[in-house]
């Protein structure tokens, strides 16, 4: 993949206070967390690009959300689609998850329903961390920063290395970057943030919470922790912002079904920072802005821009590229 770039100012290029994050790049328009998704972020002008962390068996850092290879959007070497989950991605090495493509949505799934805008773009690999640092700094925009999530579950620990190694390589891998001063670290698993905080006091903390049929990581219902808390009980603090104020968080994340008004302006007079995910329409988009969140995450970040600007609120700049080649890195 070869890429073409430059810089152009659009709206502000300092102090805006909205945090516009795209996430897993822009994976309503391009193969999720992909280089070509990261690029057209930057082309559309965000603060931050949202990104997961899964680590192959020799050890190199990778950009991918699920733990084992989704088969709705990967085509294995004989460039058919996988047949149900694929392998771990902590049981291949590096070289091995290169033979798997994954530029395109399997056609019919509930994934194509969702996303009918993704581009497809065959022959797409999935990119290492250090390919996205270096394709930022290759762009010139030096204000984008990077919201790096430690794919963690303290349900399933055989999938991925454990907890302080996962974390620690992470941490190792964005301050040889050089972009600690960009990056914050988040996770459902409280565990990885607490480590963060004590080995990594420069990088902020995002804690991520939901509370629905897919994930629940506060169980508010029970009396003890949950296990994806690092020993913070819902019961013993009454809230969600409270708990992340007593584990020592920076920001919380939040999926947008769980948000309310008042849990906003808790979560501020406790001195935190709220993001809200994951917000695809213009009618949503402008119900949190109205409601105060500090930043939104979106797939669709174009859209968020659009009405941000509608509401003239300062725009992140943009940097132009222009794809010249496709295909493997």
């Amino acid at each position: 993949m070869v890429l073409a770039l430059a810089m152009t100012a659009a709206g502000c290029t300092a102090g805006w206070a909205f945090d516009l994050q795209a996430h897993r790049g822009t994976r309503g328009l391009m193969p999720e967390n992909s280089l070509a998704s990261f690029a057209e972020a930057l082309r559309i002008g965000v603060d931050t690009l949202e990104l997961d962390i899964a680590i192959t068996r020799d050890g190199v850092l990778v950009i991918s959300h699920d733990p084992a290879l989704n088969p709705d959007i990967t085509r294995g070497p004989d460039g058919a689609f996988l047949s149900g989950r694929g392998p771990l991605i902590s049981s291949l090495s590096f070289d091995e998850l290169s033979r798997y493509d994954v530029g395109r949505i399997k056609p019919a799934s509930a994934y194509a329903r969702q996303f009918p805008d993704q581009k497809a773009i065959d022959g797409t690999r999935i990119p290492r961390l250090v390919d996205l640092f270096e394709l930022v700094q290759r762009s010139g925009n030096t204000q984008v920063r990077f919201a790096i999530e430690t794919k963690l579950s303290p349900l399933a620990p055989d999938e991925t290395l454990d907890v302080a190694a996962y974390t620690r390589a992470v941490l190792a891998t964005i301050e040889a970057a050089g972009m600690t001063s960009r990056s914050s670290l988040l996770s459902f698993d409280w565990r990885s943030l607490q480590l963060a905080q004590r080995e990594a006091p420069a990088i902020p903390t995002v804690y991520l919470s939901a509370q629905n049929r897919f994930l629940d990581n506060i169980q508010a219902g029970g009396a003890a922790p949950s296990p994806w808390t690092a020993g913070i009980a819902y019961a013993a603090h009454g809230s969600v912002p409270r708990m992340v104020k007593a584990a020592g968080g920076h920001t919380w994340s939040v999926s947008g079904g769980d948000l309310t008004p008042s849990l906003v302006a808790e979560a501020k007079s406790l001195g935190l920072k709220v993001l809200v995910w994951t917000i695809n329409e213009a009618r949503p988009i402008g119900y949190f802005i109205d409601m105060g969140v500090d930043g939104l995450v979106t797939d669709r970040p174009d859209r968020a821009r659009e009405e941000m600007k509608r509401r003239g609120m300062p725009l992140p700049p943009q940097t132009l590229l222009t794809l010249l080649t496709q295909g493997p890195p």
